[in-house]
C-alpha cells in the first residue's frame, strides 16, 4: 500500500472513491470544490496502480478567543472503496496524514466522525479543549487533536468550517 499526495491525473478516480464509499455524490463534490483552495491536502491510498482510498484536509477557523497565528485544519472526507474497507487502509491514510500536517507546520485538526474510531489516533472531544462544532452535532462526534503540543490552551469559541461544507448536504 503506498500513501501519496494526490496528482492532478488522480480527480476522477478520487471522485469515484468518494463516490462509492459513501453512495452518493455530496462527498466528491465537496471534494472537487475545495481541491483548489490554499492550504488543503489531498492523499490517497494506491495498491496494484489502483486508487483505493483518500483524504482530505481543509482549513477551519475558530471563532472566539484563539491566537491569531492558529493553523488548524478539518479531516473530511475519508473514504474507501467497500471493497477494501475493514483493511486498516482509513487509519493508513489517517496517520500519514496527520504527519504531512504536523510536518507543515499545522497545530490541530479537527474531525466531525464517529467517536469509536478517531480516538485511536489521539483525537478527544472537542469540547475537552473548549471548542465546538458550528453544526449541532453530538459532543463527542466533534474531535480535535493537537499536533503540537498546547497549540489550543488558551483557545476556546466555535470551529467554523469553509463555506463549502454547506453546500454538501
Amino acid at each position: 500500500m503506498d500513501i501519496r499526495t494526490e496528482k492532478p491525473e488522480d480527480v476522477e478516480a478520487v471522485r469515484q472513491v468518494n463516490i462509492a464509499a459513501f453512495e452518493r455524490e455530496n462527498e466528491a463534490n465537496l471534494v472537487d470544490r475545495l481541491r483548489e483552495i490554499p492550504s488543503t491536502f489531498s492523499f490517497v491510498a494506491v495498491q496494484s496502480d489502483r486508487i483505493v482510498g483518500h483524504i482530505f484536509f481543509s482549513p477551519v477557523v475558530v471563532e472566539g478567543k484563539c491566537s491569531s497565528n492558529l493553523s488548524i485544519l478539518g479531516l473530511a472526507p475519508v473514504a474507501v472503496l467497500p471493497d477494501y474497507q475493514r483493511q486498516g487502509i482509513a487509519s493508513l491514510l489517517i496517520r500519514e496524514g496527520l504527519k504531512e500536517c504536523a510536518r507543515s507546520g499545522f497545530q490541530a485538526v479537527v474531525v466531525l466522525g464517529h467517536p469509536d474510531f478517531y480516538p485511536r489516533f489521539g483525537f478527544i472531544p472537542a469540547s475537552k479543549k473548549s471548542l465546538k462544532c458550528e453544526y449541532d452535532v453530538p459532543d463527542e462526534a466533534f474531535m480535535l487533536l493537537e499536533l503540537e503540543s498546547g497549540a489550543l490552551q488558551d483557545c476556546s469559541g466555535t470551529v467554523k468550517y469553509r463555506s463549502e461544507f454547506s453546500l454538501c448536504e
